[in-house]
């Protein structure tokens, strides 16, 4: 007996992803109760939508649910020159929504030229690892932050020019200057809190910066104030920008297809920390945010 109405299609979870914007949405916008937001790769197991036959995946923000009944509204089916040798679970990284952050930040928001420097914090992420990627793609050095000895062995394979272990130096400041005397033109903001403010005093006249993300205050129980570094940003002119990728949603296409063949061209690496059984979502959700990951966290029903 079908479980689905006309246009309806009924999907199965086949990997699902955890991110670090789910904990700053989740304690501002939801209630307890609530099924857990997200994205995830499901497969259509019963459908009365010819736009979405059965067998065929699509990248659903269903949440945390193994099972959805969908009217087929903000379905996005995976590419059709998807490789068979490239799991369907990069359409929740490099190849979706970590990767489309990743575009947008560098090219609309920072305007990344070649030749440029850029540093980018949680550099081993499934966002900051791909961020670097393109910058080396597009010619510039790229110095990442990131917190574990293994992280820093990661990003120098992936061709960043300069990476150190912020757990481990003695100063922040000292450590970003070894790595670019000559000071940063963009920064990709994905930790937020104090060390931000040290970031700053070492940008360039007329530097970006990319906020995407705020991950180290993502936990306070009261909100972090202060430092205030408007003086900074006046007297080097800086421009910092807060972002979202929806916003450039129309380019998505594009965009997802520019990634795909970045990764088939072997131009962009991919790795996954990946959690098996539906049952280890919350195990998982807070393993990421506790930095166990090297790339994109996703669970593989």
């Amino acid at each position: 007996m079908s479980l689905v109405l006309f246009a309806e299609v009924l999907l199965e979870a086949v990997f699902l992803s955890v991110d670090p914007y789910m904990r700053s949405f989740s304690k501002t916008h939801m209630k307890e109760g609530d099924v857990m937001i997200g994205g995830q790769v499901a497969k259509v197991i019963q459908s009365k939508n010819p736009a979405f036959p059965v067998g065929s995946h699509v990248v659903s923000n269903s949440g945390w649910r193994t099972h959805t009944l969908s009217d087929g509204t903000g379905l996005t089916p995976i590419l059709p020159e998807w490789p068979k040798d490239v799991s369907l679970s990069l359409a929740l990284g490099a190849i979706g929504m970590p990767g489309l952050t990743a575009v947008y930040g560098i090219e609309d928001v920072l305007g990344l030229k070649e030749g440029e420097t850029l540093l980018v914090n949680a550099a081993a992420g499934a966002v900051g690892s791909v961020v670097g990627q393109i910058a080396k793609i597009k010619g510039c050095k790229v110095v990442g932050s990131a917190g574990s000895d293994a992280k820093v062995a990661y990003l120098k394979e992936l061709g960043f020019d300069e990476v150190f272990n912020y757990k481990t130096v003695g100063s922040l400041e000292e450590a970003l200057r070894k790595a670019s005397p000559e000071g940063y033109d963009c920064f990709f903001e994905n930790v937020g809190g104090p060390s931000s403010d040290v970031v700053l005093q070492q940008m360039k006249n007329f530097g970006r910066i990319a906020v995407c993300g705020s991950i180290s205050t993502y936990n306070d129980s009261q909100p972090q104030t202060g430092p205030y570094p408007y003086f900074t940003m006046i007297f080097k002119e800086l421009k910092m920008e807060g972002f979202l990728q929806s916003r450039w949603e129309h380019k998505h296409p594009e965009t997802l297809k520019r990634l795909l063949a970045w990764v088939k061209e072997g131009k962009l690496q991919c790795r996954e920390h990946v959690t098996k059984g539906f049952d280890n979502m919350p195990a998982a959700f807070m393993g990421m945010l506790q930095g166990e990951n090297m790339g994109k966290a996703v669970v593989a029903v």
